[in-house]
């Protein structure tokens, strides 16, 4: 499994931006399952697709795997990972990319932990156990390189309300490779593990939250959660709405339909 993502991220991420193909002329008469909120759903919208929202990315390829929809618009991260031989739907195959994006985390806008995750990943990055943890996952052909990075405390700061707390309370949906569950229902996946890392160098326990994707910024901004870390694509919405960190993952939106 994690060889066969790796092949096809090394591979697809390769290919070019610009493809406005979707599975043939007929395209904008088919209906794309997608998540709410996501960038699934935007890039759908900004091409006139008719959509099925949906409450997770999973759930959209299950909306095709059921012939509910003609196709789903899903990262190819997770694409890599969910669908062709091996997976759990070995039927489904993925066509054209329609974007190339990066993923980041998000925190409160103005928050300084978006600093101290930068350091923490400039950090992990320089002694290789960011790239480790990639390999255990099979993304390490995503990873962007992590520059140099300082941590800067801010006079309202996130960071020592957390510490005072005891509990980084981190937002996700369920989302392979990046954060789901193993056999014992433990989170486990990249963005799992990386945030665990910052909790203990925070020296608190990280707490995983299952969220409404939709309803992110709000979740954030009502302190229900302290950061959206979840294979989150960097889009102008979020980087407006958020004080989001560095990209640590190169991605793109794909089309998923039944194999023939």
């Amino acid at each position: 499994m994690k060889k066969k993502l790796a092949m096809i991220l090394a591979t697809s991420l390769t290919l070019c931006a610009a493809l406005t193909g979707c599975g043939g002329s007929d395209s904008k008469d088919m209906v794309y399952a997608v998540e709410a909120g996501s960038a699934g759903e935007e890039v759908a919208q900004e091409k006139g697709f008719q959509t099925n929202a949906v409450a997770s990315q999973a759930d959209a390829l299950m909306e095709v795997a059921s012939g509910t929809s003609d196709a789903a618009i899903i990262d190819l991260l997770m694409a890599g990972a969910m669908i062709g031989e091996g997976t759990s739907y070995p039927n489904l195959v993925h066509t054209d990319e329609l974007t190339t994006e990066e993923y980041g985390v998000g925190c409160r806008k103005g928050s300084d932990l978006a600093s101290y995750i930068n350091a923490v990943f400039a950090e992990t990055y320089a002694d290789g156990s960011m790239q480790e943890t990639a390999t255990t996952y099979g993304v390490q052909e995503a990873l962007v390189e992590q520059k140099a990075c300082e941590y800067t405390a801010s006079a309202d700061s996130d960071v020592a309300y957390i510490q005072g707390k005891g509990t980084l309370i981190v937002g996700i949906t369920e989302f392979e490779p990046m954060d789901y569950k193993d056999a014992s229902g433990e989170w486990i996946g990249f963005d799992a593990d990386m945030a665990r890392i910052v909790a203990d160098k925070l020296g608190v326990e990280a707490q995983f939250v299952v969220i409404d994707w939709d309803n992110k910024i709000m979740e954030l901004d009502s302190n229900n959660i302290d950061v959206v870390w979840n294979g989150m694509t960097l889009t102008n919405e979020v980087t407006e709405a958020m004080e989001c960190t560095n990209a640590y993952c190169n991605n793109a939106q794909v089309i998923v339909v039944p194999g023939k």
